[in-house]
Order: structure tokens, then sequence, then C-alpha cells
């Protein structure tokens, strides 16, 4: 089923010409993702598809009844009530049916009416109409859903009862998401969802978008979830809508391939129209052949002229040279605690890293990544432990907050000013690099878009020629093919490399190694994001497994931990996956008997013998209690099997 028709859309923004003649449609479980550079137009056409921005031309056509949620680019939950209540605010059309079914219980049990068998059969079916409705709408599970929610959206640690204005701007950003999940609407547009996003926020999202009922729009820098998630990529170049079927990574391959193509049958044609010509030239004027020349001027005009396939627009171009090799270790950091006033966020952190390395630190938002990276580069003061740098180690630094990008200093002397010997064409030529062409080197480094200035930072870092990077989120603000350019200069780095990023696809492309940060310690393992994603699920999966067992024989020594062979292993693992499986099958069938029983005892109620009996429906009405409460238990076991 179609829910949305986009037709021939035009936007302006005064004389400036934003998208022209845009046209696609969204059918029912479509995953459509938005990309383009910055300022290309996305965020303009999912506000205007969402209605919260006009447009000069075209039409968009939504069927009756379509509901379409939408949020925002960093937009946060502005409320004063408490987490709970606002979650509930979403289905006050069901918290209202529950109050009329249990007004017209009353209403039923009450003598008068029960005396007047017309009235009584009124009631009555409206009470089944009713009763339908709000098992349908999920009326018996719709606080087990925003537990689920608030659980996948890292809200299982807070009290319910917090007001939503005492958080901050990052835990509202995730409330939106989370209240505008709860809605479920027929097409649900999400601009940037995965700021503010740790790790494991992002692969519940990914899971709870696979499976969602409606379509998706998003606009995101998220490789890694734009793979998981979408079926269709449609990309904003030049005012123009283009569609690519699969994930980004199909997009990306097509494109290429597209590219290739076209190039190629210009090429020929072009070939060809050179060979008419010449021939043209030289035989017209000779008598012998100048109808055999006639006769290919006229195949010339009839030719359907390709037009030269438009390459790429404009990418920053850079690459991270080394004044001098430092020695091969880099880095030893042994019992280290680091935090504020005193104050450990995480403690007893040890690793080493040699030369050549590139290792990413993950973690929970809040463990402390940032704080260990301000540490390492002396920003701020160790609590305990120790730092040692290698010899000839000389460090290039990234802010993810750009910190020190604020000055009045224009974008050409924010550069020069710290390489003085350089000419001023160097210093444009590097710029130039970077995008900043024109006045744009005039600009002040304070009005900067968040955009331009992790493009300036970039540059200012790259004339350092450092031979170890430390880069925190260097991504942000980037758009994908910035990211792609940045990706490609730090795997040809001769360097070494610390970073913390939660992009996974970035991740993915340049860590040899993954440094898992917690409030007790670090983790090491060698390979990619990937590698790192399958050994945590082998480790969770044999924990699991050790306290299944610990239950079952009371208790598990650990030296039969430690004989237990890979194959023993193996075989444990996916013995628990089996269980897993037929445990959540067990739940959902559970579910469905007690939601059945729960209908069954409703419908009990409507027997006016019961209604004549106060303590036979008291103890009804206690077992129906009974079951909802167990309902909400199975569904909560059910998200965590899941």
């Amino acid at each position: 089923m179609i829910l949305l028709q986009v037709n021939q859309l035009s936007k302006y923004f005064a004389a400036d010409l934003i998208l022209a003649n845009i046209k696609f449609e969204i059918q029912t479980n479509d995953r459509v993702a938005l990309v383009g550079r910055n300022g290309a137009g996305k965020s303009t056409l999912l506000k205007i598809i969402a209605g919260y921005e006009s447009h000069d031309g075209g039409d968009i056509i939504l069927p009756k009844g379509t509901s379409i949620g939408y949020l925002a680019q960093n937009t946060g939950l502005e409320s004063e009530k408490s987490i709970w209540e606002e979650m509930l605010a979403v289905f006050d059309e069901l918290r209202s049916m529950e109050k009329e079914l249990r007004r017209l219980e009353e209403t039923m049990s009450d003598p008068g009416i029960l005396s007047n068998e017309a009235e009584y059969a009124r009631i009555l079916k409206d009470y089944d109409l009713c009763q339908v409705q709000f098992k349908e709408q999920g009326g018996y599970q719709y606080e087990a859903d925003i537990r689920s929610v608030l659980h996948g959206l890292n809200f299982q640690s807070f009290d319910y009862s917090t007001k939503i204005s005492t958080l901050s701007g990052g835990q509202k950003t995730r409330l939106a998401l989370a209240k505008l999940l709860l809605t479920r609407p027929d097409i649900l547009i999400l601009d940037e969802p995965t700021n503010h996003l740790d790790i494991d926020t992002l692969s519940w999202l990914e899971q709870y978008l696979q499976g969602y009922d409606g379509a998706i729009l998003i606009v995101s820098h998220d490789r890694y979830f734009l793979d998981k998630v979408v079926n269709q990529v449609y990309e904003i170049s030049r005012h123009q809508l283009i569609k690519f079927p699969g994930n980004y990574s199909s997009y990306l391959h097509q494109k290429a391939v597209n590219y290739d193509r076209d190039l190629k049958l210009y090429e020929k044609q072009q070939d060809e129209i050179s060979k008419l010509q010449d021939f043209i030239q030289r035989n017209l004027a000779r008598a012998s052949t100048t109808k055999r020349a006639q006769s290919r001027r006229k195949q010339l005009e009839k030719i359907d002229r390709v037009d030269r396939p438009l390459a790429d627009e404009k990418s920053a171009s850079f690459s991270f040279q080394i004044e001098r090799q430092s020695g091969n270790d880099v880095l030893r950091v042994d019992a280290l605690s680091v935090g504020y006033h005193n104050q450990p966020v995480s403690k007893d952190i040890t690793f080493h890293l040699s030369r050549g390395d590139s290792t990413a630190l993950v973690g929970p938002n809040g463990v402390g990544k940032s704080t260990l990276l301000k540490t390492i580069v002396e920003k701020l003061p160790s609590i305990a432990g120790s730092i040692q740098y290698g010899s000839h180690v000389s460090i290039g630094y990234y802010d993810q907050e750009q910190a020190e990008l604020s000055s009045n200093k224009r974008v050409l002397n924010e550069l020069w000013d710290e390489h003085p010997l350089k000419s001023e064409k160097e210093i444009r030529t590097v710029l130039g690099n970077f995008l900043f062409s024109g006045d744009d080197v005039l600009k002040i480094v304070s009005t900067l878009s968040g955009g331009e200035k992790a493009r300036l930072a970039l540059a200012k870092l790259m004339l350092q020629n450092s031979n170890f990077l430390i880069l925190d989120e260097p991504t942000n603000h980037l758009d994908l093919d910035s990211k792609e350019v940045l990706e490609n200069a730090l795997i040809d780095y001769p360097g070494t490399i610390l970073f913390v990023s939660h992009d996974r696809y970035f991740i993915n492309r340049i860590a040899t190694k993954v440094l898992e940060l917690n409030r007790s310690g670090a983790t090491e393992y060698l390979g990619d994001y990937n590698y790192y994603v399958e050994k945590k699920l082998e480790q969770e999966e044999l924990q699991a497994l050790a306290r299944q067992a610990a239950i079952a024989a009371g208790k598990v020594t650990e030296s039969v931990k430690q004989d237990k062979t890979s194959y023993e292993q193996d075989k444990e693992a996916k013995k628990l996956e089996r269980q897993r499986k037929r445990r959540m099958e067990e739940v959902e069938a559970l579910i469905d008997k007690l939601e059945t029983e729960a209908a069954e005892y409703e419908e009990l109620l409507c027997d006016p013998n019961i209604f004549q009996d106060h303590e036979k429906a008291a103890e009804i009405h206690s077992k129906i209690e009974s079951l909802k409460e167990k309902i909400d238990e199975l569904m909560e076991e059910w998200t965590e099997l899941a």
C-alpha cells in the first residue's frame, strides 16, 4: 500500500533553489535512507513531508488516516511531567478505554440495569465492542511496551518518577525518540536519530526498526546503522533525487558501477562522433566520396547525444604525514584512574600501544572515554596510576567539542598564525583542500557551522605532522563523503592512532584493536568492530551458560571453567542459544494463553449472575489484575531474551 507520494516538489530559500522536481513514493514496510552532502536539503525535505515547512511547488499526497511521526535533529523532550507520566500520555486513548470498561462493568452490576433487559443488552454490546478494541490496540501490554522501549534506550537504571526537566540534553533527545517510537505512526521520519546514542543503544534501535510495522524515512550519517536498517536509498544531489535499491553499501556499489557504465557509453559515443566528423571533413569536398560524406553527416545529425556523467561534487582532500617516526613503544597506561575533582569515573585502566596500532576506545556513554583521552593529552590531571610516553612521540589531539575553535580570528589567520613560515598561498591551498575556497577563508571562526569547524580542526591537525593521533569523535559533523576521505587518510597514516567513535562503520575500517572501557578497567580485543562484537556475544553466552550451570549444580568450580575445551564451549554456546529460542517460544505461548484467559474473565463479568454476586465479581477482577501483572512480567522477559 502506498503511504506517501511526492510529485514534482520544489523549494527555494529566497532566490536560492534547494530542491527541484523531487518525485518519490513510500509504501508500507519501506525503509528509506535519504543521503547527500551537508546543505543538500535532506532535513528540509523531511520537514516539508512532516508538515513543518512549506514548499514552493509540487504535491504531497497522503491517504486519508495516514499518520506521520517526525523527530528533528537534537530535539529534546521538554516537559514538567515525570518520565513515566510522559510515556503514559502516548496511551491516553487506551487508558480512557480502560476507564470506560471499568465504568461499563460497574453499570452492568447495578441492580436497576440488571432488571432492565433491553438496557442491559445495549450496555453489554458496548462493553464487548470496547473490550475487543482495547485488546486489539494493545491494552493489555502498553505498560510493558513502555518499559521495553525505555530499557532499550538506556533508561533502565532511571527512577521513572524523575522529572524530565531535570535531565540532560542527550537524555531528553533519547526520551523524545522513545515517545515517538511508542506512538507507532504509519510513517516514521527520523533526522539523525543516532545522535547521543551509545553503541549498545544503537544496536537495540536497529533491531527495533527492523521489526517496525510501518514505513521508515531516515537521514543519518551512521553508515553501519543504514546498512542494518534500510532497503532503499535516495540521494539528493544538485537539487535532484536519485533512487538506489538496497542498503547503503549497495548504494555505494551501484553508484560507482553506474558512473563507470555511463562514462564508457559517453566516451564510446564521443569516439564514434569524432570518427564521423573526421570522415566528413576529409571526404566532403571530393567528388568521388561526397555522397558518402553527406550520408555520414546525416548519420551524425541523428545521433542522440549522451551527456558526460557528472562526477561527485567536490570532496575534501587531505592526508596525514609525520615529521619524525616514534619508537616502537608509544604509550603505556598502568592502573590509571580518571575523573574530575578527585572523583574517579573509571579506574584501574591498563593498556599498551605500539607504533602503527590503530585502537578504537569503546564503551557506554558516561564511562569516561573522552575523560581518558583528555587525561592522556594532559588537559586533565590523573587521579591515580601512571602514563608513560615512548621516545620521540608527538601528539596531535582532535577534540570532539572543538572547544579551541571559538576565536574571533578569520579562518585564514587561525591556520596561518600557527604556521607563520608558510606563505599565504600554501595556507589557502591547505584550506582549499578542506573545502574553504574564495571568501570562505575570511569567515570568523566562531561563526562557522559544526561541519566547517570539524574540517578546520582537521586542517590544523594535518599541519602538525604528529606521529600519534588522539581523536575524540572525529566523524561528528562530517557528511558521508568527508567521512570516507578521513577514513582513507587515516588508513594511509604511518603513525599510531587512538580514537573514540560511535561510528561502527568507521571503527571497522580504521581499527586494528578495540579497547573496551568500563568503570573498573579496560579489555583489549585484537581485531575490528565486527570481531569485537562476535567475541562479546561469545563471552555473554558463556557467562549466561555458567550462570545456568551454577543454578542447576549449585556451584561451578573455577577449575572446571578453566578446563573446558573450545569444543565444549562452542557446544555449550549452541545449547544455550537453543534454550533461549525455546524459552522465547514458551513465553510467547504463555502470553497468548494469559491474554485469552484475561479476555474470558472479562466476558464472565458480563454475566448477570456474576454481577449479582459481588464477591465473585471482586474475585474475577482480582484474577484479571493478576493476569495483567504476569503478562507484563512475561513481556519484559521476552524483550530481554530477544
